[in-house]
Formats: structure tokens, C-alpha cells, sequence
């Protein structure tokens, strides 16, 4: 974890566009040394003692924001949890005002979640301080495609030449459009697949298709989505049922990828919509080792962009 030896960083991570690949390779190997942490019988260490963070979450989530919150514990940092339905936003104060009030407390980082796509971006001119993107919108979700990533690299050794298809409700997944801009820069190739009402007109870095059998033919490993309900407006699905016959992932449809290919799936799940049930269990699924991996991977994110910001 010599600051030395690692490349100069962005100073929030708001999406991958400031990042390249030498950036993202190096947290993932620091990553890597937070795995260890995380393996011994007291899981901390001083990194960033003296440091506070705040998880600003405008939106509700579970294991996004105490992923965060352990994560940031983990390493020595004072944290501030802000949930909107007990806050002064119910009054209506703004993104804004919250914030800039969040600001006078002392807060040296902020992990923000908006269901507002480009809050994100403005809370940094805003603040001037690091700012981490726990998801936005439709927009990115990049901490996400992150763990993603990792996961997928101590699974496969490399994503250097290997393809992923995502499946699911891509017209509303942050996480779909975070991967499609991380994993192409990591080496692997993207297909996201989907009924056509649910599919983007374009999605940056992904081809895209409607034919799931195409999309699963010697894919390397298969990423699911949920279908996001709550932000479908009416008519965009016939109905389940024919959902379910056309996309849910089963066992026999995942015979299509390639042999031994492993499942993901970012979560919340809704089992035999998605995916048959059986399979979030089952020796291909990922799932569990996302969330595990989660907590390691926002370490990493909190140690690189703070570290050395004071003393």
C-alpha cells in the first residue's frame, strides 16, 4: 500500500471516465491487501484514522450502504450515516443545502446516492471533496462494476479476452451501464441482452441484443439483473410469464455459455423471475463472493482517494 509506488488517482469516482486502466488495476490489487485484512481475527487496520465519511443516501439500500459503512470502519474512519426519510429533505430542503450543512461538520469524503442521474457531478463542484458514486440514477453505480470485476478476475484469472453477458432489465441498470464502461477497459468484451422494451437504444462499450441464446453462446460468465419495477412505466412487458419464458436464466440455459461459467448477480434477487432459484445456490453462482468481495473493493476505493489528503 506504498502511496509512492501507486499511480496519481482521480479525485472522486463518479463514473470511469477519469480513470484508465493502470488506476483501476492498482486498486484492485489493493483491494487484494484489504482481502487479507479482512481474513485476520481483528479485521482493521489505522489507514484512516483521524479521517470522517458520510454515507448520503437519498435512496433506500442495504447492502450498498453498510458495505460502505463496514468498509470505511474497517480502515479507521469516523463515519456519518444521512438517510433522507428522517431528514430535513422531508421539509424540502435541497441536494444542496443538505450537503453544503453535511460540509460544516467536519466530513472529508462523501458516498452519495441519488435517484437523480448527474447529482453526483454537481455535489463535487459543490463540495470540492471526494465524492463516491454509490449509484445515480439510471446513470452508474461504479463500485459495483468494481466488485463486479473483481470477483470476476479471481474467478477467471483475467478478463483479457473473455466475454460477459449481461441479462436482464438493461434500460434501468446503473450497474449494466457501469460495467459496460469498466470491463472493456479490463480487456473483456460486453453483450447485454434483453426483451427490446428494456434494452437502451445504445449502451457505450456493450452490443446489444435481443436473442439470449446469442447473447449466452461461449459467454465466459453471465451477469443477471432485476427487473426494476419501480422504475418501469406501464406496458414495457407483456406480462411475467412470457418474461420468464423468454429471459429467466435456468439451468438449461446456461448450458449455452461456455462450460463452468460462472453466475453473478448484483442484487436485490428475485429468485425464478430472473433466474431459477436453484441457481443463485448453486456451485456457479457468485453471488455471496460479490458481497464478500463488496466490503474489500470500497476499502480499497476509500484508501486510494483519501489517503495522504491530510498531515
Amino acid at each position: 500500500m506504498s502511496q509512492s509506488a501507486t499511480p496519481a488517482f482521480p479525485k472522486h469516482l463518479l463514473d470511469f471516465r477519469d480513470w484508465n486502466r493502470t488506476q483501476v488495476e492498482s486498486l484492485l490489487e489493493t483491494a487484494q491487501m484489504m482481502q487479507e485484512v479482512l481474513s485476520r481475527p481483528v479485521k482493521k487496520v489505522p489507514a484512516l484514522t483521524g479521517f470522517t465519511v458520510a454515507t448520503v443516501f437519498f435512496e433506500p439500500s442495504t447492502r450498498t450502504r453498510l458495505s460502505f459503512e463496514l468498509a470505511a470502519r474497517r480502515i479507521s474512519a469516523d463515519v456519518v450515516s444521512f438517510a433522507s426519510a428522517t431528514s430535513s429533505t422531508t421539509k424540502g430542503e435541497t441536494y444542496k443545502d443538505t450537503l453544503r450543512t453535511l460540509d460544516q461538520m467536519g466530513i472529508d469524503a462523501y458516498i452519495l446516492r441519488v435517484d437523480a442521474a448527474g447529482v453526483c457531478h454537481q455535489a463535487y463542484a459543490w463540495l470540492q471533496k471526494p465524492i463516491i458514486n454509490a449509484g445515480d440514477g439510471w446513470r452508474a453505480h461504479p463500485t459495483q462494476a468494481l466488485l463486479d470485476a473483481f470477483t470476476l478476475r479471481e474467478k477467471l484469472g483475467s478478463l483479457e479476452g473473455k466475454k460477459v453477458a449481461i441479462v436482464g432489465d438493461i434500460l434501468h441498470s446503473r450497474v449494466a451501464r457501469s460495467n459496460a464502461e469498466l470491463l472493456p477497459m479490463l480487456g473483456a468484451s460486453v453483450v447485454a441482452c434483453g426483451p427490446a422494451t428494456l434494452l437502451p437504444g445504445s449502451l457505450p462499450g456493450a452490443s446489444l441484443t435481443t436473442d439470449l441464446r446469442a447473447a449466452l453462446a461461449e459467454a465466459d460468465a453471465v451477469m443477471v439483473l432485476r427487473l426494476q419495477k419501480e422504475r418501469m412505466d406501464k406496458g414495457l412487458l407483456p406480462s411475467l410469464p412470457e418474461y420468464v419464458a423468454g429471459y429467466q436464466i435456468t439451468e438449461e440455459r446456461l448450458q449455452w455459455a461456455a462450460p463452468r461459467a460462472p453466475l453473478l448477480h448484483p442484487g436485490p434477487m428475485n429468485r425464478d423471475v430472473e433466474l431459477e432459484g436453484t441457481l443463485a445456490d448453486s456451485p456457479r453462482s457468485l453471488v455471496e463472493r460479490q458481497v464478500a468481495n463488496g466490503q474489500a473493493v470500497r476499502m480499497a476505493v476509500l484508501y486510494h482517494l483519501l489517503v495522504g489528503k491530510k498531515g
